[in-house]
């Protein structure tokens, strides 16, 4: 275990001892029904030795005469050739292709030994080629991070060896690749599971040869029926079918993942009852027995029951929460004080039920037992922000990100750390929205009291951890919010504005204007309306050579404008209706000169107000007022600005905006400020004679 690279050398010496040539590469095919435009497909290359016919690779005689079809190299036809082989489940999709279709002739670079192959017709390779294929095929998962693109590196090399089956043993190791690949995506998982559940019914039939099922039995990893049938109910139990996984977990003996059925059926007692017939020694599971079979030391034998039984105890406190700390408690007793489940189950016990200092000690023995569960370090890391000790907090969720760089919450939770911890480890005070911190981020709301006494190096820290943690919870607009309000405190408004935008496209359609951060929208337009508004003027030693050739700070001023627009004018305004959004986008309107514009931004905005919202019969005088300021305001915009716009009857905009208002609002002519709209209309009226 653990030599992969010297195994991959091992692969590579064997497909050289046999004269297999072989070559990944990419072709132009399609992989939907609705594809219009090819684009380019992994495919791998692969021929064996030519050979007389009747030989094998090592000399001897091979039992596999190739089938007319096989010779042809037609799949579909080679795998009706023999009744003896695995039956191979068709996808049946509306959408994806059962394989590839490549429309490249020719898929080898230029010069390649395998130049003359057609991707889409391969000629068919001995069994014990297949079995390198499938070893280096395996060889890439063993070398390679758990991920998509994994998968797809790994297809293939089973796809090139499906295609022709020559052997029932090597054909059914390709088809259970295949269905674990195929496991995790929505379109495959019907046949994966169909597929897996096919392989396991062939399994006791006789329709191979035990000569044939064992002569590459030392070339290829295939399991046994009960490791396969165990893979199976648990596939089962993956997309819901939890009954026939649980029937055939009672058949192999496999109680503890029987109370797990148990469990998810809301059928407790079922679960308890197991438990305890595991406890007395009336049930004992499969693996159990096979182990108590093994030559083992006394000491090292007692070892192992303490743990299975602290194990069934630990799960008997998950059946029963009325008795858990006494059964999680037992469980710690009988391991003698060795078991990290119970010390998990114990933390998170007293974690639930806010007893954050016992939470931590039980947690910390957990996780000095077993490190390298990131769950444990998370819910460590709560528990130490609960009890505000942000040293320890710092520390856990450091050791999570650690363990699992992809998870986003907890990068999240560090810069959420980060921003309350002071020099030296000092409390900063910072305020929370009182969120649970174990159920989703946090969502940060950083005052400018408490900002400036939170030391920069921290704050660039919280900076990067969001933005590292937002690669990977992309859709989590908390995040992005704590990430704006970050940004905006280190200077990156360029980040901000983007941060913003994400924030904006997540929440608009269930929050609408809430959605929008308005402090922080105002404030990135005045970053952009602090530089002078001629470029040429922004640049020392002015001039337009100098302006062209000037490198921009996309933080501030005309580096930052084309963001802001675009943050306006795609993402706000498609979505926001705002008094205050409207005013942002006029004053960055103004500033460029855009004054017809500006205008109409600075309507829109009045017409979003009080003002433009009020109706006739409301009795609020308090709001009737304010909306007579806006009216003031919006008609002195018009004096200002209107002139300034070609053809824009400003005058005739600010007539009708004060009638309009004044007819809806006749119930308030008592009130003195009355008299001042009365004498704006009469100013207004001089105005246009």
């Amino acid at each position: 275990m653990g030599h992969d690279r010297s195994a991959a050398e091992y692969f590579v010496r064997a497909a050289r001892a046999t004269q297999l040539k072989y070559e990944l590469t990419g072709a132009l095919g399609k992989r939907t029904k609705f594809q219009q435009n090819d684009i380019t497909q992994l495919v791998l290359l692969a021929e064996s030795r030519q050979k007389d016919e009747g030989s094998d690779v090592d000399g001897s005689a091979d039992t596999q005469a190739l089938s007319p079809a096989a010779k042809t190299g037609n799949a579909s036809e080679s795998s009706k050739a023999g009744n003896s082989m695995p039956e191979t489940l068709a996808l049946n999709d509306d959408t994806l292709l059962e394989q590839t279709a490549f429309t490249s002739s020719s898929a080898a670079a230029p010069g390649s030994r395998l130049a003359h192959l057609d991707p889409s017709a391969q000629p068919p390779l001995h069994p014990l080629d297949q079995c390198i294929l499938l070893a280096l095929c395996l060889n890439v998962r063993n070398t390679s991070p758990s991920h998509g693109l994994t998968a797809e590196q790994m297809s293939p090399y089973v796809a090139r060896v499906i295609a022709h089956p020559r052997n029932w043993s090597v054909h059914t190791m390709a088809l259970l690749l295949r269905a674990r690949l195929e496991a995790n995506r929505t379109r495959t998982v019907e046949r994966s599971t169909l597929q897996l559940q096919a392989l396991v019914d062939q399994m006791p039939t006789a329709d191979s040869a035990v000569t044939e099922r064992l002569r590459y039995f030392y070339s290829i990893p295939l399991p046994s029926k009960w490791e396969m049938e165990r893979e199976l109910a648990r596939r089962f139990l993956s997309i819901g079918v939890v009954k026939s996984a649980m029937e055939i977990f009672e058949r192999l003996e496999m109680w503890e993942e029987v109370v797990h059925c148990w469990q998810s059926m809301e059928r407790r007692d079922k679960g308890i009852a197991i438990v305890r017939d595991l406890l007395e020694g009336r049930k004992a599971e499969a693996e159990t027995v096979i182990s108590r079979e093994k030559a083992v030391s006394e000491n090292r034998r007692q070892t192992l029951d303490a743990m299975r039984e602290a194990k069934l105890w630990c799960l008997l406190g998950d059946l029963e929460p009325e008795n858990a700390l006494k059964h999680y408690t037992k469980a710690w007793n009988t391991s003698k004080d060795s078991s990290g489940r119970a010390m998990r189950s114990l933390g998170g016990y007293y974690f639930a039920r806010a007893d954050y200092p016992n939470a931590i000690t039980c947690l910390r023995r957990a996780v000095s037992i077993n490190p390298l569960l990131s769950r444990s370090w998370f819910i460590l890391g709560c528990a130490y922000v609960r009890g505000e000790d942000w040293e320890g907090a710092r520390e856990s969720f450091t050791r999570c990100v650690t363990i699992d760089d992809e998870d986003g919450e907890s990068w999240n939770n560090l810069a959420s750390v980060y921003l309350r911890m002071g020099e030296a480890g000092k409390k900063v005070e910072v305020e929370n929205d009182g969120e649970e911190l174990e159920n989703q981020a946090a969502h940060m709301t950083v005052s400018d009291d408490s900002s400036a006494s939170i030391p920069f190096s921290n704050k660039m820290l919280a900076f990067r951890a969001l933005k590292q943690g937002l690669r990977f919870s992309y859709e989590n607009w908390r995040m992005w919010s704590n990430y704006v309000i970050v940004a905006m405190d280190v200077g990156e408004l360029s980040e901000a504005c983007r941060a913003l935008a994400r924030v904006v496209e997540e929440r608009s359609a269930k929050d609408g204007a809430k959605c929008v951060d308005e402090d922080v929208l105002e404030r990135l337009v005045d970053a952009v309306t602090r530089a002078p508004a001629d470029p040429d003027d922004a640049v020392e030693s002015g001039g337009a050579s100098a302006s062209a050739n000037a490198a921009r700070n996309p933080n501030e001023g005309h580096g930052l404008l084309r963001r802001i627009t675009d943050l306006f004018e795609r993402i706000i305004l498609p979505r926001v209706s705002s008094s205050r959004v409207f005013r942002a986008r006029a004053r960055l309107l103004t500033w460029q000169g855009r004054w017809e514009e500006a205008l109409n931004a600075y309507l829109d905005a009045y017409r979003c107000g009080i003002a433009g919202t009020m109706e006739k019969g409301e009795t609020d005088v308090e709001r009737w007022r304010e909306a007579v300021g806006e009216v003031e305001e919006i008609v002195d915009v018009l004096r200002n600005f209107g002139p300034r716009a070609e053809d824009f009857k400003w005058k005739l905009q600010a007539r009708s905006i004060v009638r309009t208002f004044m007819g809806r609002t006749r119930d308030f002519e008592d009130e003195p400020e009355w008299a001042r709209l009365a004498e704006l209309q009469e100013e207004i009226r001089k105005e246009e004679q």
